[in-house]
């Protein structure tokens, strides 16, 4: 590469508005421009030669990816806070730094929780189907009764930066929070909340809102017997792709464990399963969690700051571990 020659950078989806401009003023770019994920051959082919790459959550960044794209690869930055896509052992193993976008996303995320919870809890997707269908319907003391939540137990599975401001959301709903996560936080436990063991956690959750982030240990975490444990008449919240096991949620809205639930993205996106569908009291969002376009131009900005950074000779921003 010659000094005049700009780096190529391979962007594997279509971005928010304004987002690649200074990453164009600097870098050869080449866009994927298109808002669903490259198919494997071709994100295969065009990273062939990339000095780095901005991906998505879609894009599968390992070993077969990482030879593909050759020794001048330098950094992955993944336009997500989440990260399981990315190999980061072989990332490691070669040289290539990662990077991610935290921070950024966890008011527009926070504020989705609670859109759901709020939906889930008081069956507005159900009413809302119902008037659509123009089916004949009257208000009567005992219709469409949901859950109300001045007093009712919030639990909150995961405590990051995105549960955390779950928990604060809850004040203005006067709900007593408890959370499990990996270490007990004293600036949640100062705020109010309460650190509760997994087990302690799902016993006393009216209401769980599951945002902790997929790993290996967490992957199905909320199985049948977890979601079992939850008190009758409970509703879940699932804010995380794959803690919950999908088919087992259907199960326990079937059988009438559950109260409602709702899910704002899926395990095998865009796959949404049947049994999940066919339950009225399943509140389903497309993976809106960050849907704001003051968040995901944030997002696609704070992943060309890592891009930048790294080319011009320095550190990601937001280094993954």
């Amino acid at each position: 590469m010659t000094p005049t020659t700009l780096p190529p950078v391979l962007v594997t989806r279509r971005l928010a508005p304004g987002v690649l401009d200074r990453l164009a003023a600097g870098c050869d770019v080449t866009l994927h421009d298109d808002d669903l994920p490259m198919p494997r051959a071709e994100l295969l082919k065009a990273v062939q030669g990339r000095a780095a790459v901005v991906a998505t959550l879609d894009d599968r960044l390992d070993g077969e990816f990482l030879d593909a794209a050759g020794p001048g690869l330098r950094i992955v930055a993944n336009h997500a806070v989440g990260h399981h896509n990315v190999d980061l052992a072989a990332c490691a193993a070669r040289g290539v730094l990662v990077s991610n976008t935290p921070g950024v996303l966890t008011a527009a995320t926070a504020d989705m929780a609670w859109a759901l919870l709020l939906a889930a809890t008081r069956r507005l997707g159900e009413g809302e189907r119902l008037l659509r269908s123009g089916r004949p319907w009257a208000w009567a003391p005992n219709f469409m009764l949901g859950v109300e939540l001045a007093g009712t137990p919030l639990g909150i599975l995961g405590m990051g930066r995105i549960g955390r401001a779950v928990a604060r959301r809850a004040a203005a709903f006067d709900m007593p929070v408890s959370y499990h996560n990996r270490t007990r936080l004293p600036e949640a436990d100062e705020a109010g909340a309460r650190w509760r063991s997994l087990d302690e956690l799902l016993a006393e959750s009216a209401v769980l809102v599951v945002t902790c982030p997929l790993s290996a240990a967490t992957r199905h975490l909320m199985d049948a017997e977890r979601i079992g444990r939850l008190p009758s008449g409970a509703v879940l919240v699932s804010m995380t792709a794959g803690v919950v096991d999908e088919t087992a949620l259907a199960a326990a809205l079937d059988s009438g464990a559950l109260f409602a639930a709702a899910v704002d993205n899926f395990e095998r996106e865009p796959e949404v399963p049947a049994a999940l569908l066919a339950q009225d009291r399943a509140v389903l969002a497309p993976h809106l969690g960050s849907a704001t376009v003051r968040t995901r131009q944030a997002m696609g900005n704070l992943a060309v700051d890592n891009v930048l950074a790294v080319l011009a000779g320095g550190q990601p921003v937001t280094p993954v571990a």
